[in-house]
């Protein structure tokens, strides 16, 4: 069977037993004593390092006689939603103009501290916040259909047309009237076998791709609109629809990278960088140095660095395929095993398609 390579076993073991979020998707934990695979965050007891043993995937876990641990919960991708919170999440989609407070949190069955707690941990922010903006997009949604701005406010929930127009301009960074012809962005979160990603996209061309927990998001996603003047509402667009099951069976083995449109606002020299980078064959490699040279531009690989650096879309424009001068895996700061496996997974899709 054609694996992944896995980290060093001290590497392994050190990041299971002290729970490192960093490697849920890296690797996953067999306890040979009980016959259970856990992730590497499991919070269950930790076994004596002896009694454990790591697997690439849960299909080699699976086919070595392990069953998935009722804790921790491998079969479930990192980041998705537990059972109990289903519902209200499908409450919010079947209704998003209602509004939300720990009172109405309370008569549905649901402990608002609980619920602060999730959305905390998995949006960066509160419920109450996450349910407001998805009202906002709504409105905004109204807005450019054409429909007047005191209709839409009032249509979504609000009392007041000052409250709305407050609102507003904190979430979406326009007056209700200023966004009605403007290019907007809708974003979402798309779990992954790599973690959770950040996904954005006009009408026609995704813009933004990264890993949700890379530090530097939210600095990235400010410049992108402060440099290109679009609104960034939460919500769906047909090429986000595109990109995600493509995307799930790329990160799953099952496929190449996807071939969805891609749009890409920068300089005139990072726009060559970034053509560049899909220039090079999936599963291959190239230095810093010798993307400078194929642009033509020899001693330029510290300005081609930052460049790369400056990426707002993972994969499919492909910075992971940069490596350093001697070969090694550097600079990429969603992680280095991220790299790794990303172009593992170029390279199978290769040997499956070759």
């Amino acid at each position: 069977m054609d694996t992944m390579t896995l980290p060093p076993r001290t590497e392994m073991l050190r990041a299971f037993m002290e729970r490192d979020p960093q490697y849920e998707g890296v690797f996953l934990t067999g306890v040979t004593t009980t016959g259970i695979v856990c992730r590497p965050t499991c919070p269950a007891r930790k076994p004596r390092p002896e009694n454990v043993v790591f697997f690439p995937d849960l299909e080699e876990a699976l086919a070595a006689g392990y069953r998935p641990c009722r804790r921790c919960r491998p079969l479930r991708l990192a980041g998705a939603p537990p059972d109990w919170l289903a519902p209200l999440l499908e409450a919010v989609e079947v209704a998003p103009d209602r509004r939300w407070t720990d009172g109405a949190l309370e008569d549905e069955g649901f402990s608002p501290t609980r619920v602060r707690r999730w959305f905390r941990k998995h949006h960066g922010t509160t419920f109450h916040a996450w349910a407001r903006a998805r009202r906002l997009a709504e409105a905004l949604d109204r807005i450019q259909s054409g429909e007047g701005v005191s209709r839409a406010a009032f249509g979504t929930g609000w009392d007041s047309l000052s409250g709305f127009g407050e609102a507003f301009r904190s979430v979406l960074g326009r007056t209700p009237g200023g966004a009605a012809d403007e290019t907007v962005v809708r974003f979402t979160r798309l779990l992954t076998p790599l973690g959770p990603m950040l996904a954005g996209a006009t009408d026609d061309a995704v813009v933004l791709l990264e890993f949700g927990d890379r530090s530097s998001l939210e600095r990235q996603v400010r410049r992108l609109a402060q440099r290109t003047g679009w609104v960034f509402a939460p919500g769906r667009t047909g090429p986000l629809d595109d990109l995600e099951p493509g995307l799930t069976a790329f990160l799953e083995g099952r496929g190449p990278v996807p071939d969805v449109p891609v749009r890409t606002p920068g300089t005139d020299f990072q726009q060559e960088v970034w053509r560049a980078l899909r220039a090079i064959p999936a599963g291959t490699t190239r230095s810093y140095g010798e993307v400078a040279e194929g642009m033509g531009r020899p001693g330029a690989a510290r300005a081609v660095a930052t460049a790369i650096a400056a990426n707002r879309v993972a994969i499919l424009v492909p910075c992971h395929r940069v490596v350093g001068a001697d070969g090694s895996l550097t600079g990429y700061a969603a992680g280095l095993w991220r790299k790794r496996r990303l172009l593992e997974l170029e390279r199978r899709a290769g040997r499956e398609t070759g």
